[in-house]
Formats: C-alpha cells, sequence, structure tokens
C-alpha cells in the first residue's frame, strides 16, 4: 500500500520545480493554489490539510536549500521564490533516468538532444504522464543526486 502523502510530496516538488524554472531567473510569488489547486479555508480560517501539506512542501525546500524566498505570505504563498543554483544545475544536467521514449528519427540536433535528455525535460515528461510512480521516479532521483549541504 502507497503513502498517499508521499506521493503528493512528489507530485508537489514536480510541479514547483516545473514552475520556478519556467520563470528562472526572475523571483516570483509561488502560490500554493498554483501548485495543488485552489482551496477554501473552513469557517475557522484554516486550510484543508492537502493545501498544508503542499505549503509545507514548499517550506521544506527551501529549509534544504533547493529554493529561496524573502517571506511568507500567510499560508497561500511564498514571495520573491527562486530556485538556488543547486536546484538550477540539477535541472539543466544531464539524465540517466530515461522515462520518456527516446527520441526517434529524424536525428535531433545536439542543441535539441541535450535538452531532451536533461533532468528537467524528464520531470516535465513525467508530470504530463500524470503517473504517480513516474513522478516518484523522477523527483526521488532528482532529490538523490543533488549536493548535500552545497549552498
Amino acid at each position: 500500500m502507497t503513502d498517499l502523502h508521499i506521493d503528493d510530496f512528489y507530485r508537489d516538488v514536480g510541479h514547483i520545480f516545473r514552475h520556478l524554472y519556467a520563470l528562472f531567473p526572475r523571483k516570483s510569488v509561488l502560490y500554493v493554489e498554483d501548485i495543488c489547486g485552489p482551496d477554501e479555508p473552513d469557517e475557522f480560517g484554516l486550510h484543508h490539510p492537502r493545501f498544508q501539506a503542499c505549503f509545507s512542501a514548499m517550506l521544506w525546500l527551501a529549509d534544504h536549500d533547493y529554493l529561496r524566498f524573502d517571506s511568507t505570505i500567510g499560508q497561500e504563498a511564498l514571495d520573491q521564490a527562486v530556485l538556488t543554483q543547486k536546484s538550477f544545475l540539477l535541472l539543466t544536467a544531464p539524465s540517466d533516468l530515461q522515462l520518456a521514449e527516446p527520441p526517434g528519427p529524424p536525428p535531433l540536433p545536439p542543441s535539441v538532444a541535450a535538452q531532451a535528455s536533461s533532468n528537467v525535460a524528464q520531470l516535465r515528461q513525467a508530470l504530463k504522464s500524470a503517473s504517480s510512480l513516474q513522478i516518484t521516479q523522477c523527483v526521488t532521483y532528482l532529490l538523490s543526486r543533488a549536493p548535500i549541504g552545497a549552498r
């Protein structure tokens, strides 16, 4: 039996990486609802546990030097969020993980082939597939490749 909260964590991390990579190097507001969908706080002003878990995943990535931000906006967003150098280099590095089908004929130009074999390309493919298994494999691969303690 799978731990659904861990599957959600991997999915959130994948979406956060993809979102911030698309904006790199600009700082931006990273909204929780852009990652895990909208949420209406209950009558006490508390967000759904799924929404809170996504916000916690953002903070975890910051604590482990995958992203930086200036401040939180309640529990709804991170203000001025950006990938760290560690994350940027991790996402642009060539991938040994082959989730996607290798490109077939005609042969791709070298620059296009290099981009298609990058970690971020593999991440996009995993998210596009919507397969929890592929997303888990890809994000686990990424997190295990990042240098620990590098800043």
